[in-house]
């Protein structure tokens, strides 16, 4: 069978940093990536592009939820046709899913479909940080689900917090899952058996609605290079509002790669690339009218 690794984590922990981590350790080998976002645009496929050929990009929800699991099934089902013929081997698939996936389901979803004969789950990673975990594990409870389902912790962004703020995100990860061991990265720096298999788990989930009131989203297009000081201004000003900014936006010289979440605010140039230009934001459901406020301002710039 084909071995599956299941990378779950809230929006901005770190999960794209992961699998770029794993493609260049598995680069001599045949592995699918499958990359989820919750975002109507394709950021994080577009990135892990970059140094990853094999790439199938489902934006746009979560694979877990009942407006795209068809979809997310019929990947799955083409991926050994599509990737697995000539001379190498299929050596494995590992999906990316969306920052609010609930993975409780996976295993029902495998078999249901037949494709417990196909694939084997063989590891479930979640990357959480002390910047969205305790904040959000209380309110949202996909977290605390990704965390629960696990077979690996990864606490990353440890340099970007004290000591104390570490230390409370670990105990809390220890108290959702007892068993899975919780490693400290930078950056995903983890050296993680991603096709180990071999584990009995007994997920028992939903498929989750189409609508979720927690979280709304939004896209922005761009028809002229922006003020990109001005842009970090308005999106810091609804920090506290805004889970996830990220995408690519025109400036002067060129294109910026824009990413904000719980933990920080970065603005890098883009790759060479010259991917299409937009920004993906997830908010707050409570906070939709004032960040759609934002996105009419940013429309007009």
């Amino acid at each position: 069978m084909i071995p599956l690794c299941l990378v779950t984590g809230f929006l901005g922990s770190g999960k794209t940093a992961f699998l770029k981590q794993i493609a260049a350790r598995h680069a001599a080998e045949k592995v699918v990536y499958l990359v989820n976002e919750f975002s109507p645009r394709d950021v994080d496929g577009l990135l892990l592009a970059e140094v990853e050929d094999d790439v199938v990009a489902i934006p746009g929800g979560s694979i877990f939820c009942r407006c795209l699991v068809t979809q997310f099934i019929s990947h799955l089902k083409a991926i050994p046709e599509r990737f697995g013929g000539g001379d190498e081997p299929l050596q494995g698939v590992v999906i990316e899913a969306s920052g609010v996936a609930d993975p409780m389901v996976i295993e029902r979803m495998l078999a249901e479909t037949g494709l417990d004969e196909v694939y084997e789950l063989a590891t479930i990673v979640a990357v959480i940080d002390p910047g969205s975990l305790p904040k959000l594990v209380r309110t949202l409870p996909n977290i605390h689900a990704q965390v629960a389902a696990a077979d690996v912790v990864l606490l990353n962004k440890i340099d970007q917090f004290d000591a104390g703020e570490v230390a409370k995100a670990e105990r809390m990860a220890r108290e959702i899952n007892a068993d899975a061991p919780i490693v400290r990265t930078i950056k995903c720096g983890a050296d993680v058996e991603i096709f180990a298999g071999g584990r009995v788990r007994g997920l028992e989930g939903e498929y989750a609605l189409c609508a979720d009131a927690n979280f709304a989203r939004f896209s922005v297009t761009f028809d002229r290079p922006v003020d990109i000081a001005a842009l970090a201004r308005e999106l810091e000003g609804l920090r506290a509002a805004i889970y996830r900014a990220k995408g690519y936006v025109p400036v002067r010289d060129g294109v910026a790669h824009v990413d904000m979440s719980a933990a920080e605010l970065s603005i890098e140039p883009a790759p060479d690339a010259d991917p299409a230009t937009g920004l993906a934001i997830v908010a707050r459901g409570d906070a939709s009218e004032a960040v759609r406020d934002l996105v009419l301002r940013l429309s007009v710039w």
